[in-house]
């Protein structure tokens, strides 16, 4: 049954229930993605409450990783809270996460994020809601400087991504655990979130706070904001490329086959996404920077290198063009030229 109680209206809970209202569809029915901690936890009561209040359909969606003993239990004490927030459907998927090139982390989220797009083909659900908050977007940024990610890593997580809904990333995990107290709700602490085997945990733990003592307060809030401010910067290059790719002369392989000069005379940033965008879709693979930055060299540094092999594709510069293929043997033999000038070997 729906949860009854209504409790004092503290800063906490308004300000937790106003991002939740602000993302909620007009209609259709959404799952929170709930582990049963503070962040999920007060994401659900407040999605439970303002689809209530809406007239919407929410329900819950919970993961069992089972990478812990009593994972079980866990998973069944969140899906009981989802019930008595009023939330339905309740699914628990348990699933089992396949080792990962990129580490267990990278792996059990690659995983969560399959049973999350299971349980929307079970529901017909539009939307998952995810509890990330605005700690979890600093440490990502944090994170993806540490590691030299790129861009990619450096503007966050999207409030709105596809399926996906992050009402919380302007909302600080003191917050959620405020709005659970203040509602009378008991989260889980996950033993992994105080583990400092993970990079995410010494970033929470030990950097982020050592950053604010060093630094001044505001950290988590100016890494945020950096977060958005690039995003906003790439999703505006982002929208420029199609248009760009669309203007290419036609080929025989449309897409496959591009004048250097075309990629020479756009600026550095919209020439290596126009090289990725050609690569995916022609072949369905995604290059890294080293990767891309590579192929541009073909363009930008240009003095008769042979063809490159990477991972499932070949990249040759021929009579002033790039030419795309998947990897094998080389597509052509003979001499090649540039703007006239011989391919030396």
């Amino acid at each position: 049954m729906q949860y009854e109680r209504r409790p004092r209206l503290t800063p906490a809970i308004a300000d937790v229930r106003r991002a939740v209202r602000a993302v909620l569809p007009a209609d259709g029915l959404v799952l929170v993605g709930l582990s049963g901690g503070a962040d999920s936890l007060a994401l659900a009561a407040a999605t439970a409450f303002e689809a209530h209040r809406a007239g919407l359909r929410a329900g819950a969606v919970i993961v069992d990783h089972n990478l812990q003993s009593g994972s079980a239990a866990v998973a069944a004490r969140a899906a009981g809270q989802a019930r008595f927030l009023g939330l339905d459907p309740v699914l628990v998927l348990a699933i089992d996460v396949p080792p990962g090139a990129d580490g267990p982390e990278s792996a059990a989220r690659d995983a969560r994020y399959d049973a999350f797009t299971r349980a929307i083909e079970q529901t017909g659900a539009c939307a998952v809601v995810l509890g990330h908050t605005l700690d979890d977007q600093a440490e990502t940024v944090l994170l993806g400087l540490a590691r030299g990610s790129g861009p990619g890593s450096l503007h966050g997580m999207a409030a709105r991504s596809g399926p996906w809904l992050r009402p919380l990333l302007g909302i600080r995990r003191a917050q959620t655990h405020q709005f659970c107290l203040d509602v009378g709700l008991t989260p889980w602490h996950d033993p992994q979130n105080r583990d400092p085997r993970y990079a995410r945990v010494r970033a929470r733990q030990t950097v982020l706070p050592m950053l604010e003592r060093e630094l001044g307060p505001g950290i988590a809030e100016a890494l945020a904001r950096t977060a958005e401010q690039l995003r906003e910067d790439a999703d505006a290059l982002d929208a420029l490329v199609p248009a760009l790719l669309a203007a290419l002369p036609a080929s025989g392989e449309p897409g496959r086959r591009v004048a250097a000069v075309v990629l020479q005379r756009q600026p550095a940033a919209l020439r290596q996404r126009m090289i990725r965008a050609i690569v995916r879709e022609s072949f369905g693979i995604s290059l890294d920077r080293s990767h891309t930055l590579r192929v541009a060299a073909l363009v930008t540094d240009w003095h008769g290198q042979g063809s490159l092999d990477l991972p499932g594709v070949r990249v040759i510069r021929q009579d002033g063009d790039l030419v795309f293929s998947r990897s094998g043997p080389a597509p052509i033999e003979g001499h090649f030229r540039s703007y006239g000038t011989p391919r030396h070997s």
